[in-house]
């Protein structure tokens, strides 16, 4: 019996001994793969050593694609970018009805919007266009002399060699004309951004054939209004030709574009670029909008209730939102997140809670060299620097002074002591708009940040553009002016039309997030997050499309070129077909594509298909989706045109154009 008890004994400690041994095992596994996943949790600054090897962990520690999270759009894979002509086109002939030159004034979303209808509105009315002026890059702005004002931000050569069977393009005046323009004998037109084709052939065609030039001052972010008539569907291609074929940024530009796409490739996962659209101060809206009241051109009142334009949906979406979004959608807290434009409103601070929930947000600044981006902007003459000056202070006689002539006794106690000035209350346009009525010149430190800012944005687009997954903060849903996101939007729409593009409706999120508000202690719940979800896929698809060209089409064209510059592959299951009340397709009216485009689409989807069976054994793992609903994983979306390089080098500024 002893012996039997101290057998049993025996047995039970080498249980308890091999148990324990199995525990180790588990948790020092645990922890080595926890230390792997550190590695990729925080982004560290470029600092020109291998970007890959201080960023991201080794080969074998890479994630596979979540299909659930970064696979296309099923049902918009049968569209594709078409934007050749579909009738009679002929080529532009030498001989036509004259020159059309012109300067475009603004940022780089209406200098790019502006370029477009600039050749739609040469070939409407048969004129040959001269390259026009940036006035934001003009050497006047204090940039380098390597580069004229068009071919400081794109590559012209590129630019008229495209479009040779569109428009006549030529890079300065005859010198007949250019004597003309200097004599300020030549008529100038400021059109509206919504003018109609009538505007052009009855008031500035006869001129044009009268005299052989005009010229065109561009304020509005275009010269010709976004919808045009099925009857002028050539020139909606027209469009689209030059905005996603054309208008390809200078060489150097591209190349440290697709060096960034790569960098944030280089572990192997997925990125998504978020742009806050956070540029714009409340009090420059309202001095904008008193001089629109005083001008006549809004009706309505001075004063603005900021909630009531949050309920609207009218405020941009900010980045502490936009990262609770993903969270409900399901990102990983360990994706990589590019923010473009990142010279917000609020500066980095406003990025904070961003970066909290998602470790790995970076900007230009964290992917690019200093030296890198020095070296787009070329060889500039030193400016004088600027340094801020505060207020002089006021000596202890002047203020009691001050204090004698205040007034009869008894006097209230003396005001506590000032607060101390910020230099970002004097300074730029803050500064005069609290104590001025009138803008004041800006220095010659803002011209040339303008003309930067050019630069950076043109960096921005490439890689929002090439960007697995894109969510804006604001775009274009009505508010009538083109915007940064929705030219991504666009862009991204014409190349590949089932990429992961946001369109989220912001007075629906706005409503979402007044449930999370009237509770204080309100946590993510599971309705919650299923609305949210919800409402997002929707607007990656059909849905998203439809209220996109209802409200962003009428306001800027290039935001949707559907139908007019895509066509769409027969598949099998048939695409719903949805009309606007002017009878124009919203949804659904493409053309189909032409025989060549179907065979190399079936050879594409082919050689994904065998890629995917080679990958099957593959075992890794994938980001988290806490349930969001499986989509197919991505065919080939292909390069973008951005990303064509071409060689050819800039000519001299010509001082007498």
């Amino acid at each position: 019996m002893k012996m039997v008890f101290k057998s049993k004994i025996k047995w039970i400690a080498l249980f308890v001994l091999i148990l324990s041994m199995v525990s180790l095992v588990v948790h020092l596994s645990i922890t080595r793969l926890s230390g792997a996943y550190s590695v990729q949790s925080t982004l560290m600054p470029f600092n020109g050593f291998d970007f890959t090897a201080s960023i991201f962990a080794s080969q074998s520690d890479r994630f596979v694609i979540n299909k659930k999270l970064w696979g296309p759009v099923k049902s918009l894979k049968s569209l594709q970018p078409y934007a050749n002509p579909r009738s009679n086109y002929p080529v532009p002939s030498e001989r036509n009805n004259g020159y059309i030159y012109a300067k475009i004034f603004g940022g780089f979303e209406k200098i790019r919007s502006a370029i477009c209808d600039l050749v739609t509105i040469s070939r409407l009315l048969n004129a040959t266009l001269v390259i026009p002026e940036i006035q934001e890059s003009l050497q006047s702005k204090g940039i380098s002399y390597k580069f004229k004002s068009f071919s400081y931000l794109y590559d012209e050569d590129q630019f008229i060699a495209s479009l040779k069977n569109d428009v006549n393009i030529v890079k300065s005046l005859p010198e007949n004309l250019k004597a003309a323009r200097r004599r300020n004998e030549v008529r100038t037109y400021k059109p509206k951004r919504f003018a109609s084709p009538n505007f052009y052939v009855k008031e500035i065609l006869p001129a044009l054939k009268k005299s052989k030039i005009i010229g065109l001052l561009l304020h509005d972010g275009g010269c010709l209004q976004s919808i045009l008539p099925p009857s002028m569907f050539e020139f909606q291609r027209l469009r689209c030709r030059v905005a996603f074929h054309a208008l390809q940024f200078r060489r150097e530009i591209q190349m440290v574009g697709q060096l960034m796409v790569q960098r944030l490739r280089a572990s192997g996962q997925p990125f998504l670029a978020f742009h806050p659209g956070l540029d714009v101060h409340a009090e420059l809206i309202q001095y904008r909008r008193a001089q629109m009241i005083k001008q006549g051109i809004l009706n309505g009142e001075l004063g603005v209730d900021s909630q009531i334009l949050r309920d609207n949906g009218s405020c941009p979406l900010m980045p502490e939102e936009v990262g609770l979004l993903l969270q409900a959608m399901g990102y990983s807290n360990r994706t990589v997140i590019y923010v473009a434009g990142s010279e917000t409103f609020g500066g980095q601070r406003v990025l904070i809670p961003l970066r909290a929930m998602f470790s790995n947000t970076v900007d230009r600044t964290r992917v690019c060299a200093k030296q890198e981006l020095s070296d787009l902007v070329g060889p500039e003459i030193p400016l004088p620097l600027n340094p801020f000056q505060p207020p002089p202070t006021k000596s202890e006689e002047q203020l009691k002074e001050k204090w004698n002539m205040e007034g009869p006794r008894p006097r209230p106690l003396p005001p506590p002591p000032e607060r101390p000035i910020y230099r970002h209350e004097k300074e730029g346009w803050y500064g005069w708009i609290t104590e001025s009525d009138t803008e004041p010149d800006p220095s010659p430190v803002d011209l040339r940040m303008q003309a930067h800012r050019l630069l950076w944005d043109a960096l921005d687009y490439i890689v929002s553009v090439e960007a697995d997954a894109f969510f804006p903060g604001f775009h274009n849903d009505g508010s009538g002016w083109p915007d940064f996101s929705s030219l991504v939007m666009g862009q991204r729409l014409y190349e590949s039309a089932s990429s992961k593009t946001y369109r989220p409706d912001r007075r629906v999120l706005e409503e979402l997030f007044n449930i999370t508000r009237d509770n204080m202690y309100y946590h993510h719940n599971y309705s919650w997050k299923v609305s949210v979800r919800e409402h997002l896929n929707k607007s990656l698809s059909e849905d998203g499309l439809i209220r996109q060209s209802l409200l962003s089409k009428p306001a800027t064209f290039l935001s949707h070129p559907l139908p007019e510059c895509s066509c769409r592959i027969p598949s099998a299951e048939v695409p719903k077909q949805v009309k606007g009340n002017d009878g124009r397709f919203l949804y659904g009216g493409e053309d189909e594509c032409p025989i060549w485009m179907k065979h190399s689409q079936e050879e594409t989807h082919l050689e994904s298909a065998m890629a995917e069976d080679g990958s099957n054994g593959n075992t890794e793992l994938e980001f988290e989706n806490d349930g969001v609903e499986e989509q197919e994983s991505d065919d080939n979306a292909g390069k973008s045109s951005l990303t064509q390089l071409h060689m050819d080098q800039d000519d001299e500024w010509d001082p007498n154009d």
